[in-house]
């Protein structure tokens, strides 16, 4: 079975997860809703400038990599 990349989402999904912190912490801190936060914890696509804000609270970085 081929293994499967993670995506961003999987990625600061995981990283929300193991903080600890609850989605209306997360979203207090990155001036969205907790619903927003909650749906993407949940699966949900979400902006890629709430992701980049989301990182940030975690204390991570989105730098974007040139294509090939």
């Amino acid at each position: 079975m081929a293994k499967r990349n993670k995506s961003l989402g999987d990625f600061l999904r995981a990283a929300a997860r193991k903080s600890g912190r609850t989605p209306y912490a997360i979203a207090k801190q990155c001036g969205t809703t907790p619903e927003v936060v909650s749906r993407f914890l949940r699966g949900a696509d979400i902006r890629i400038s709430t992701a980049g804000k989301i990182a940030e609270v975690l204390g991570l970085e989105l730098t974007q990599r040139k294509g090939k």
